[in-house]
């Protein structure tokens, strides 16, 4: 077999993932929020960049008089006083720095604010049982044993971690530490220092004076009052029906995480990253220009300190930054565009649920949008990522409206799966004295023409985490 070397030319076509490419699809996924925090990195590092949102020149311009003219009343103000009070001699006309310290420094009989105006970091859970720890216990072991054990609670309240540790840490002994804790058992909140779930219910039911012989041995039975097992309780706990009702609802009324009422993390809001409103005969689709970063490329700039640079790097840095500052325009329009491309389907797609409800929202999946705006799967999975759309009916995310699908019984249109989950819940909450099975909901189901296994109603249920048709009953049964 000879070998030989030849020189061939073929033209063939390959997608080469370019690092601008590489971002693009990057922030496609961004929501508007972490894109503007990814927008601030980019204007702190390019010059040529400059935010949109910036007010204009001559609104500047028109404040600044104004403020101008209420400095020099100001000034003129305090110079009167300063020349009744024999201090005329001094000019702070020309040092605005100097009458601006003056104003601002308190003066002889002003009225400061009270210490209860002012700002403090909220208490947490630790700062509170510190302050109980040195008031309530007076030996210096125990307070440094208790000092252990408050790192030793999570933000639940929940004591982590053996006492033998403690123990062995603090080289005294695991008695010592047991009484310690008990002593901190007593601190407030009430069930503070639990090491599981029953004695955090028990240490409140005794801080109550709640804790009696039929209650311990409840408390002592949760799992049974998990499974709604009534008839095991009531012989455990040696009470009638009535009784053990009545004490379920008095354990309901206990807290299980007492700790959580110190150190909560400030619920962050969901802020839409498209609004839909209706208007006339459909719905106006737009995308949330108050979180929507804009910046603009400093072409002006960009000309004169070109044309001041004198080596060839500046010229290379210059020319690289203006490129990229372009190239970062386009792609925030691109993802602007493509974002509201795909929110004008979804809505299209959905209209029934926008009009009528979720009992109307019908099966979709990212194929149908792609298809219809003429995208590849990929990019509509990457737009409906992290973002959300506020509706007349509530803010949802633009995942929530792609479901699959369920057969009709008379074969007809399908049906959407979030749909169906949505008729079970509400056949189940409008239960009466007759508790429904998943046999019974699916032959209701059935009769509207909504074909489902019994295997997919419980399935639906279980992720709604709706109990079973015999726990329900058992939990009806120590309700009534």
């Amino acid at each position: 077999m000879a070998l030989s070397q030849r020189l061939d030319l073929r033209q063939t076509q390959a997608l080469v993932m370019t690092p601008q490419l590489q971002q693009a699809i990057k922030l496609l996924q961004l929501s508007n929020m972490e894109l503007s925090a990814f927008i601030e990195g980019e204007l702190e590092q390019n010059p040529l960049l400059e935010r949109d949102d910036a007010p204009a020149e001559g609104a500047v311009e028109a404040a600044e008089p104004a403020a101008t003219a209420e400095e020099h009343e100001e000034v003129e103000r305090w110079q009167e006083t300063a020349g009744s009070e024999g201090e005329g001699n001094l000019d702070l006309a020309g040092d605005p720095a100097a009458w601006q310290s003056r104003l601002t420094r308190p003066q002889p009989g002003e009225t400061l604010p009270g210490l209860d105006q002012t700002l403090s970091r909220p208490i947490t859970l630790r700062d509170h049982l510190s302050a109980q720890l040195s008031v309530d216990l007076a030996d210096p072991v125990d307070r440094v044993i208790g000092t252990h054990l408050i790192d030793m609670i999570d933000d639940a309240g929940y004591l982590q971690g053996a006492l033998a540790d403690v123990a062995e840490r603090l080289d005294c002994e695991v008695a010592r530490v047991e009484a310690t804790l008990k002593l901190m058992q007593r601190f407030d909140p009430p069930g503070i220092f639990a090491r599981d779930l029953a004695e955090c219910l028990a240490l409140q039911l005794e801080d109550r004076n709640r804790l009696d012989p039929a209650m311990r041995a409840l408390v002592d039975n949760l799992p049974l009052l998990a499974s709604r097992d009534g008839q095991a309780l009531m012989k455990l706990c040696g009470v009638d029906a009535e009784d053990l009702t009545d004490m379920v609802a008095e354990l309901k009324a206990l807290n299980p995480k007492p700790g959580l009422a110190f150190d909560q993390a400030a619920a962050e809001p969901v802020v839409p990253d498209v609004l839909v409103r209706p208007q006339g005969a459909g719905f106006a689709i737009e995308l949330n220009n108050d979180t929507l970063p804009r910046v603009l490329v400093n072409n002006r700039y960009y000309a004169e300190v070109s044309g001041a640079a004198r080596n060839k790097s500046d010229k290379d840095y210059l020319a690289e930054r203006y490129q990229q500052a372009n190239w970062l325009v386009k792609a925030l329009h691109q993802r602007a565009t493509t974002i509201l491309k795909v929110a004008t389907e979804i809505v299209r797609q959905q209209e029934g649920f926008f009009r009528h409800g979720v009992q109307h929202l019908r099966p979709l999946v990212l194929r149908d949008i792609a298809a219809a705006i003429e995208m590849h799967e990929s990019t509509v999975s990457r737009v409906t990522s992290n973002k959300y759309m506020a509706t007349p009916r509530g803010i949802y995310e633009l995942k929530y409206f792609f479901t699959s699908a369920i057969a009709a019984a008379s074969g007809g249109e399908a049906l959407s799966a979030e749909a169906v989950r949505f008729r079970i819940k509400a056949l189940i909450e409008a239960e009466a004295a007759d508790v429904l099975s998943d046999d019974r909901i699916v032959d209701i189901l059935l009769k509207e023409g909504i074909d489902i296994a019994r295997r997919t109603v419980a399935k639906y249920r279980e992720a709604m985490r709706i109990p079973s048709s015999v726990q329900r009953r058992r939990e009806r049964s120590l309700t009534l």
